[in-house]
């Protein structure tokens, strides 16, 4: 919905479904009710989770133009895509799949180029611009040795510069302004603020100078073409994981001239020191990556891939833990547990002071893997995270 501060939404990965008649049948029964308590009387927008099948299904025959009608008669639109999560995203184990096939593939960039297909037609003409989030090119422990990972970012970062001049095209062809909003993860090839900002400014500025310098777009300012289609997503539980600093983080991306497509409002899982690691038991489920951070008394930060190898660790773990669990953003604690809530109004209230973005997504897509005293029905609890969002906003 479109707000003071921007468009807001949440995202669909909430609900199940892998093919696109499934997932619709999802949405059709979901949003009506959403819509009808946190925006009666204006439209509705929606932030999409469209796998590789969906997007295929969706570019056969007219089931586009079948969905475009549906959101015009229902008061919904679309300004945002979740393209990160190229397969199944419930009812099996996804881990460190998630970021498979990675930005080294044809696969990958095959897919998000369908994406942003249908992005350009889904598009209102009255949004100012559409973005998709995406993966942070890679996961960083299939590759083994420095080496190995430097040819991996240097070969996803080619891949990335052509999504930009993919979007070039599709500007002149539809007039829409499209950008790619890279995620950055926990233990992905990207895994944090920093590591993206030297990303952009060192790897993805340099190469676009050496591949596109004999290109159509070389005639212009090379860096501007890159930061109108390259942009970050700022999840804010996975910044809050990596323990960032939000405000020298945003001071930087500003000074290195860096956009923010979309910022993803999410909570982490907050252990404060000397609380019993074991209240993070109830949390540890098979089905997603859990990466922990550690925060030791002397500032050190001590990592681990998932809850279970926190667990198993001989090494000392005394300190703050943050876990990448998505937890609802409305809710500040949990017996002795907390959530990172606070990187949330924090970052609200940077935005609120001088812009940031002008998409807004929420996304909690743990409900169904959250504890059972936790647990409430999907469309009630997506309702109370928009409107615990609409209030902060």
């Amino acid at each position: 919905m479109r707000t003071n501060s921007g468009h807001l939404s949440y995202c669909t990965n909430i609900h199940s479904g892998e093919d696109w008649s499934s997932h619709f049948q999802e949405l059709s029964r979901h949003l009506p009710r959403i819509k009808k308590e946190v925006s009666p009387d204006e439209d509705m927008g929606i932030g999409l989770r469209i796998n590789h099948q969906m997007a295929r299904d969706l570019l056969e025959g007219n089931s586009l133009e079948v969905f475009q009608s549906w959101l015009e008669k229902n008061g919904f639109y679309v300004f945002t895509l979740n393209g990160f999560p190229y397969g199944s995203f419930h009812g099996e184990v996804i881990k460190d799949q998630v970021h498979a096939p990675d930005w080294t593939t044809t696969d990958r960039l095959a897919y998000t180029l369908r994406l942003f297909d249908i992005l350009a037609r889904l598009l209102p003409a009255d949004v100012e611009s559409g973005g998709i989030s995406t993966s942070p090119l890679s996961y960083r422990y299939w590759h083994k040795s420095e080496k190995e990972r430097n040819e991996a970012l240097n070969k996803a970062t080619d891949r990335i510069i052509e999504v930009a001049v993919y979007l070039d095209k599709l500007k002149d062809k539809f007039g829409k302004n499209l950008h790619l909003d890279l995620e950055p993860e926990p233990d992905g090839l990207i895994g944090n603020g920093e590591e993206f900002i030297q990303w952009y400014d060192s790897v993805l500025l340099t190469r676009a100078n050496k591949v596109l310098k004999d290109s159509d777009v070389s005639s212009g300012n090379l860096g501007n073409f890159i930061r109108k289609h390259i942009q970050l997503c700022y999840d804010v539980c996975h910044m809050a994981v990596e323990f960032e600093n939000q405000s020298d983080l945003i001071n930087t991306l500003r000074h290195n001239n860096i956009p923010i497509g979309k910022i993803q409002l999410s909570s982490a899982l907050r252990l404060k020191t000397g609380i019993n690691p074991e209240e993070l038991r109830k949390f540890d489920e098979p089905y997603y990556l859990h990466q922990v951070v550690i925060k030791k008394p002397d500032g050190a930060l001590i990592r681990f891939r998932d809850l279970p190898a926190a667990f198993d660790t001989n090494e000392n773990t005394d300190g703050e833990w943050r876990v990448h669990f998505h937890v609802p953003v409305f809710t500040k604690a949990y017996g002795v547990l907390s959530s990172t809530q606070d990187y949330l109004v924090e970052i609200l209230d940077i935005h609120r002071k001088s812009p940031l973005t002008d998409h807004f997504e929420i996304e909690t897509y743990t409900w169904d893997v959250l504890p059972d005293e936790l647990q409430l029905p999907v469309s009630e609890s997506i309702i109370r995270e928009i409107e615990t969002i609409q209030k902060w906003m």
